[in-house]
C-alpha cells in the first residue's frame, strides 16, 4: 500500500484524495499563489491554509480572509483554524464549511508563542480532557460532509513525551471522529531543533492502528496517521513510511525550494526513480514565474515583490543547482514586475559556463541561504 492515496471520512461518505503527501501549512509559505503553484508541479493530495483566527474570519479581518482565500484550481483544500474556545472554534468551523473548505483541521502543534498564549496550538496538548471537548464541539458544527482533522507533536515537552500524551490525545480524537491525525516528530519545548523523532511518531501510528484498525486505503480501514518532519527529499518520504508506518507524509520547509517533490516523492512510491520527473530547468523559471504572477492575480504587484525579493534565494536553489547568482541579484533588486520577468527572461537565454558557475559556489552568499 506504499502508493495508496488516501480515504478521509467523515460522518457521511468520505474525501479521496490524489495521492498522500500533504503540502503543509507554514505561515509565509501556504498562502493561495503558493499553494496553486505547488499542486502545479503534481504529487500533492491535500493543500492547507495558514493558522487561521476564527475571530478574525467571523470578523471580517481581511487578514484572516487573505490566509482563507481559495480558488477552483486550490482543491482539495483544507482549512486550519486555532484556538482554545471551543464556541468560538465551532463558529469558526461553520465559516470554513461555507466558504469552500474540504477538510477542517485544528492545529494543535504550533508551537508559537502569540498562538499558545491564546491556548492555541501545542497548548491544547497540555489539557487533553479540554481539547476532546474543544474537538466534539467543531465536530458538531461541521456537516456530516466534511472530514475533521488535527496536526499536533510529540506532546509540550519530554515529560508529557514519556507519559504517553501523544498517543493518548491521538486515540481519543480518533474515538471522537478525527478522519486523519498529522504529526510531527518533536515536541513544543524543541520546536524545530534536533531531528524529527520518527519512534515518536511510530508510537502514535501503532496506537491509533490499535484502537481504529489499521489503516487499509480504503474508507472501511482504521485513521490514517500522518507523519511531519525533516522531509528534505523524495527519499525521505520512504523512509518516513518504513521507520513510522505512517500512511502518508507532509511536506513543508523541503518544497521551498523544490515543489516537485511531492511528484518525485509519489514516483518514488510507484518505484520510478525521481530523475526520470525531476523538471527541466525551463520548468522551474517557469514556476517562478507563475508563482510570481499569481502572487500578483491574488494579491497586489506590491505583496509579489516583497515576497519574490525575499524568496529567490529559496527558488533559486534548483536553478542550476542553486549558482544563479545574476538571476538572484537581478530579482531582488527589481523595481517593477516587468524587470522581474526581464530577469528570468534573461536567465533563460544564458547558457553559463563552470567558470562562471564556480564563482557563483564561492562569492554568491545566497548559495548558502536557507
Amino acid at each position: 500500500m506504499l502508493a495508496a492515496a488516501l480515504q478521509l471520512r467523515a460522518p457521511s461518505g468520505s474525501v479521496s484524495l490524489g495521492s498522500n503527501l500533504l503540502l503543509a501549512p507554514i505561515a509565509g509559505w501556504c498562502e493561495l499563489a503558493w499553494r496553486i503553484t505547488a499542486r502545479s508541479c503534481g504529487g500533492v493530495g491535500l493543500a492547507c491554509t495558514d493558522l487561521l483566527s476564527p475571530t478574525g474570519l467571523i470578523c471580517g479581518s481581511e487578514a484572516s480572509y487573505d490566509l482563507a482565500r481559495t480558488h477552483d484550481l486550490d482543491q482539495p483544500i483544507c482549512m486550519q483554524l486555532y484556538g482554545g474556545d471551543p464556541e468560538t472554534l465551532a463558529d469558526g468551523a461553520r465559516w470554513c464549511a461555507d466558504h469552500g473548505a474540504t477538510v477542517v483541521d485544528i492545529n494543535m502543534g504550533c508551537p508559537v508563542d502569540k498562538v499558545c498564549k491564546k491556548d492555541g496550538g501545542s497548548k491544547l496538548m497540555c489539557d487533553v480532557p479540554n481539547t476532546f471537548r474543544i474537538f466534539e464541539a467543531v465536530r458538531r458544527a461541521l456537516p456530516d460532509s466534511i472530514p475533521l482533522t488535527a496536526k499536533m507533536r510529540l506532546g509540550w515537552d519530554e515529560a508529557a513525551y514519556e507519559q504517553g500524551v501523544p498517543e493518548a490525545l491521538a486515540v481519543g480524537l480518533c474515538e471522537r471522529g478525527a478522519a486523519l491525525i498529522t504529526v510531527h516528530g518533536r515536541t513544543t519545548e524543541q520546536r524545530f531543533k534536533g531531528q524529527c523523532r520518527r519512534e515518536g511518531i511510530r508510537r502514535v501510528v501503532d496506537a491509533v492502528g490499535e484502537s481504529t484498525g489499521r489503516y487499509d486505503g480504503t474508507p472501511a480501514g482504521g485513521v490514517p496517521v500522518i507523519g511531519n518532519g525533516d522531509i528534505k527529499q523524495p527519499s525521505d518520504v520512504i523512509g518516513m513510511m518504513r521507520d513510522t508506518g505512517c500512511a502518508g507524509v507532509m511536506i513543508g520547509r523541503g518544497s521551498f525550494g523544490n515543489p516537485w517533490i511531492f511528484r518525485e516523492a509519489w514516483a518514488l512510491q510507484h518505484g520510478t526513480d525521481p530523475a526520470e520527473v525531476a523538471p527541466t530547468q525551463d520548468e522551474r523559471l517557469d514556476t517562478i514565474k507563475a508563482y510570481f504572477d499569481r502572487m500578483i492575480e491574488f494579491r497586489s504587484e506590491h505583496h509579489a515583490m516583497h515576497v519574490i525579493r525575499q524568496k529567490i534565494s529559496w527558488l533559486g536553489k534548483t536553478i542550476n543547482a542553486g549558482h544563479c547568482r545574476q538571476l538572484k541579484d537581478d530579482v531582488r533588486t527589481a523595481k517593477t514586475p516587468a524587470d522581474v520577468h526581464a530577469a528570468i527572461q534573461r536567465w533563460r537565454a544564458r547558457r553559463p559556463d563552470r567558470a562562471e558557475q564556480a564563482a557563483d559556489r564561492s562569492t554568491d552568499p545566497a548559495a548558502a541561504a536557507p
